[in-house]
């Protein structure tokens, strides 16, 4: 479990260099899951624990939220200030990008290829 553990921290921190050292525009994050799944397509035998280690990670991600919690309490000041204007921001930014996404699903959908059975059944 440990080395499971480690081998996701390690991905991370290998992607986070790997973002500060080229300046690559994606999050390190993001590059240490693209390096872990490199990992998994070469090394699978490591798939079974780190399913058992991610599964425990994700049964107490409420735990991860905690800290994020505490921090949003403390700025209380800026929220009786700019809170309505943070809402209507975040509604806003929420609605527009469930839009996009739908008016791109419908475009993509668009131009796929009817499946072969379809094709036959309408001849």
């Amino acid at each position: 479990m440990i080395g499971a553990i480690a081998l996701l921290l390690v991905c991370q921190l290998a992607g986070e260099v790997i973002h500060r050292l080229t300046g690559l525009p994606l999050p390190g994050s993001v590059i240490g899951m693209v390096l872990l799944l490199g990992w998994l397509a070469f090394v699978p035998k490591e798939r079974l624990t780190l399913t058992q280690v991610t599964g425990w990670l994700t049964a107490h991600l409420s735990i991860m939220f905690v800290p994020a919690a505490v921090g949003v309490m403390e700025e209380g000041a800026i929220l009786s200030r700019h809170g309505l204007g943070i809402v209507v921001a975040v509604g806003v930014s929420t609605l527009l990008t469930l839009a996009v996404t739908a008016l791109v699903f419908r475009a993509v959908a668009g131009r796929a290829e009817p499946e072969p059975e379809a094709e036959e059944s309408a001849s």
